[in-house]
């Protein structure tokens, strides 16, 4: 069984890992609602190329954006011949009140 930093077993019975004075548990964080959505960016150069469209793309009209994950990436095939790479991006955005 793998384990994190600041993750540590409950007992020798119990398998499941439990946070215990972990970094993370100590932080402040601003509280609100987020949502996440996918979004896909492609280009003809590269994945990297493509994952940065999709997300400057979303960002003219979608405000504090927070976290971009990319969830898969793919190409575009024709006669033999990657035409397009693209990147399927999960992003996450705050709600405002």
């Amino acid at each position: 069984m793998i384990e994190f930093p600041g993750m540590r077993r409950r007992s020798h019975r119990d398998p499941k890992l439990e946070l215990w004075g972990s970094n993370m548990a100590n932080k402040k964080s601003s509280s609100g609602v987020y949502r996440v959505t996918e979004i896909i960016g492609t280009s003809a150069v590269s994945w990297e190329e493509a994952a940065k469209s999709a997300v400057a793309t979303a960002s003219k009209t979608l405000r504090d954006l927070r976290v971009a994950e990319i969830v898969k990436l793919d190409m575009k095939v024709e006669n033999g011949k990657v035409v397009a790479y693209r990147a399927r991006v999960a992003l996450s955005f705050k709600y405002e009140a």
